[in-house]
């Protein structure tokens, strides 16, 4: 390894990472593939973010950027809504508002284009990413889904995903489907109520549990001989001109060659005194587990309702919501009735009352649709968050790229319309 990067720094031997979710030990991970000295820090523990109770779907096929035209068409009553799959509550806080005005600005379809766009390269490469962390002796299991079933009542309603996947083609996307009646989908997953009347069946995705997978994932962190550091709350990073300090609310305080901040809707408190403008605001998701009579064989979504459901050893994962809230709010019992009921005609022998494993988490969802991931104003201090529902998904290439690049000093083209700056 050379000792000067191609942009003029020390190659880092010792790197600080802030945040042990999928993003940050995923980074941490491939920084160690490099010969790199890592510690973790989170305030709480591995996975304790967004990473522990999503659906988990490794769908690099449907990544695509929340800003949508779709969005635009719930219309103001519907946002305001706490039964609304999206619910924007009432609120004056400027950095929401900046935000909220920003996301709606980016709603059009000509900017979604854009972003799918930049998606493209990352999404192609985020499998693979999988597997190199797998075959490295993460032992976390990725699962083939045998069914991915989109799942409508009506097929008017499916209309929006055709056109959707079609777009995403357009964007150079690969993804395999195919569309089927209510009785076909039912004959492939009978989990699917007699209320389902049309369906689109995606290949070639996979997915995971995902807080087993991030605890595999510091696991092998940790056996590399990383440190990760649970109650850390890092209350200060400064770059010194010779390194970068870092400073916990704890009390510690050590020196570290570069830090990478990887805090998912808590990424501005720390990256904004580094140059990092744009408003990563909490999109939070909930969840909750039921038995159901029927495991189904891969992930269920009813796009309608936007409902993800995700088996999870012999319970169903059932997953929704995009509420925008600040990150540390009490889960709103409201929101996972809305999920409840928008599900419960939909699913066959879902015991939907005696729901287990009540979660919310905040994803870090940007303005644009995309996320900020390279290096800040400093050039020793890297952003990397803010990918909205993709965490999951695009954690893992995200850190290898971002490795690529603290390593060697280069743009990594894949990356350069993250740009934690634009």
């Amino acid at each position: 390894m050379a000792s000067i990067t191609a942009a003029g720094l020390p190659v880092p031997h010792r790197v600080a990472v802030v945040g042990a979710g999928m993003v940050g030990l995923s980074t941490a991970w491939f920084l160690q593939e490099h010969g790199v000295e890592v510690t973790v820090l989170d305030r709480e523990g591995v996975a304790a973010g967004s990473s522990w109770g999503n659906a988990g779907w490794l769908t690099p096929g449907i990544a695509t950027p929340l800003p949508e035209p779709a969005v635009l068409k719930y219309g103001l009553r519907a946002v305001l809504s706490p039964s609304s799959p999206v619910y924007v509550p009432p609120s004056a806080d400027p950095r929401f508002l900046k935000f909220v005005a920003g996301f709606t600005r980016h709603s059009t379809m000509k900017a979604w284009k854009q972003a799918m766009g930049s998606l493209v390269p990352v999404n192609d490469l985020s499998l693979e990413s999988f597997d190199l962390l797998t075959a490295g002796g993460v032992e976390g299991e990725t699962v083939e889904a045998k069914s991915f079933l989109a799942s409508y009542r009506t097929e008017a309603e499916r209309v929006t995903l055709l056109e959707e996947i079609e777009h995403i083609h357009a964007a150079g996307q690969a993804i395999e489907f195919e569309a089927l009646t209510g009785d076909q989908a039912r004959a492939i997953e009978p989990s699917l109520s007699d209320e389902i009347g049309a369906a689109i069946l995606l290949k070639g995705q996979r997915f995971v549990n995902p807080g087993a997978f991030v605890h595999a994932l510091a696991d092998s962190v940790r056996a590399r001989g990383g440190k990760i550091l649970d109650a850390a709350t890092v209350s200060d990073v400064r770059d010194t001109g010779a390194g970068v300090v870092v400073t916990t609310r704890e009390g510690s305080v050590e020196e570290f060659d570069a830090a990478v901040l990887a805090t998912g809707a808590w990424l501005g408190d720390l990256a904004r005194r580094f140059g990092v403008k744009n408003v990563v605001q909490a999109g939070r998701g909930y969840s909750f587990s039921v038995e159901i009579e029927h495991v189904p064989n891969g992930p269920v979504y009813f796009p309608a309702e936007r409902v993800a459901c995700t088996p999870i050893g012999d319970r169903l994962r059932v997953a929704g919501m995009m509420e925008f809230r600040k990150p540390e709010a009490a889960l709103d019992p409201r929101r996972i009735k809305a999920i409840a009921e928008a599900a419960r005609p939909l699913l066959r022998g879902a015991d939907l009352d005696h729901r287990q494993d009540e979660w919310v988490g905040s994803r870090p969802c940007t303005a644009d649709g995309l996320p900020l991931i390279g290096a800040t104003k400093s050039p020793r201090v890297y952003a990397v968050g803010g990918h909205g529902m993709w965490g999951i998904t695009l954690g893992p290439v995200t850190g290898r790229l971002l490795a690529q690049t603290m390593v060697t000093g280069k743009q990594v083209d894949a990356l350069r319309p993250f740009n934690p700056l634009r």
